[in-house]
């Protein structure tokens, strides 16, 4: 039961990321630059560490989990692609026309990544409280860029504000969910490497691909490159010291 009462933080944290997205949403520029960084830290200073670490420990072959990063970029690309093609063939009968289905997309995406923080937090206790609270904590601590980077994407993407806050209350409670779903199963570890791996590529994609292009469409400056820095050293500073 630690795990899901610990859970109920990380609702606090991925909302409030949330919400000072919303409010600063004039100031979206910025931010993206800020959530690309972020979301480069947790691939190469989270997720990549972690994959390494299961394949030392119990023996896999790390290849497979590698190549699950190539699919999950090529799958989110393609995700992406679709729904372009999809919304130009209607660019004529609808106009001005956005591409909101890809913002859904991407913030869904990461919302699965959210449950699957939960269910980290509830294995975590199943091997000891110790190991349970520290993978709490270091959820807890990067669940308010969570929250940062699903609104940021409906955002950036042409969705309403309501879109935006609905699918932040998704993200915001899919940790419970997942720390809930651990009482009743395991994920075998060499499943967890290939997940590790899909998600990796979609966060690099995303990030590489999307959030950065788009942050310096419109304007360049000193200060949005340091806070795509500030974004990598955030993660860095987190998963060192939790």
């Amino acid at each position: 039961m630690e795990a899901v009462v610990l859970s109920f933080f990380t609702f606090l944290s991925t909302s409030l990321g949330g919400i000072f997205a919303l409010r600063n949403r004039d100031k979206l520029h910025l931010i993206m630059s800020l959530t690309a960084g972020v979301l480069m830290g947790v691939v190469f200073f989270d997720l990549m560490p972690e994959i390494f670490s299961l394949a030392t420990k119990r023996g896999f072959d790390v290849t497979p989990s590698l190549s699950f990063i190539v699919i999950g970029f090529l799958f989110i690309h393609i995700l992406e692609k679709l729904a372009l093609i999809h919304s130009r063939r209607h660019e004529t009968e609808y106009a001005p026309h956005s591409h909101p289905t890809i913002g859904l997309i991407d913030a869904s995406g990461l919302s699965f990544h959210s449950f699957l923080d939960g269910v980290g937090i509830g294995l975590g206790f199943q091997v000891s409280p110790h190991v349970g609270f520290i993978v709490a904590f270091a959820v807890i601590a990067h669940d308010f860029s969570d929250g940062l980077n699903t609104v940021t994407l409906m955002l950036r993407h042409k969705n309403s504000i309501v879109k935006s806050a609905v699918l932040l209350l998704v993200d915001a409670t899919t940790p419970i969910l997942g720390a809930v779903s651990t009482l009743f199963f395991t994920i075998p570890d060499n499943i967890l490497m290939l997940y590790l791996g899909f998600f990796a590529g979609f966060l690099l994609y995303i990030g590489a691909s999307d959030l950065l292009p788009e942050a310096h469409s419109e304007q360049s400056s000193y200060k949005m490159i340091a806070l795509t820095i500030t974004g990598v050293l955030f993660i860095f500073i987190v998963t060192r010291f939790t």
